[in-house]
C-alpha cells in the first residue's frame, strides 16, 4: 500500500512530476504541487515542451536565450 492520496494516485503522472488534462479543446500540464506550467493544443507537445521547461527550471535557464521585450514602440508612427 502507498502512502499517496486517492486522489494523486489515481492521475497518469509524467516522468513523476507532472501530468497533461484536457479542457475546451486546449491540453495544460501541472505539476505535483498544482502549479500551472504549459497550454498548448497538442498532447504531445504539451509534454515535451514542460519537459524541457521543468529540465531547464532545474538546471538552470541560459542567459543567451532568453530575451526581454518591452511594449513601447520608438520613433514616429
Amino acid at each position: 500500500m502507498t502512502n499517496e492520496h486517492p486522489e494523486i494516485a489515481e492521475v497518469d503522472w509524467i516522468d513523476d512530476t507532472f501530468r497533461v488534462y484536457e479542457k475546451y479543446g486546449m491540453y495544460h500540464s501541472v505539476t505535483k504541487e498544482d502549479r500551472k506550467v504549459i497550454t498548448g493544443l497538442h498532447h504531445d507537445a504539451v509534454i515535451q515542451t514542460t519537459r524541457w521547461y521543468l529540465k531547464q527550471e532545474q538546471e538552470g535557464w541560459d542567459d543567451n536565450t532568453t530575451t526581454q521585450y518591452d511594449g513601447e514602440v520608438g520613433g514616429k508612427l
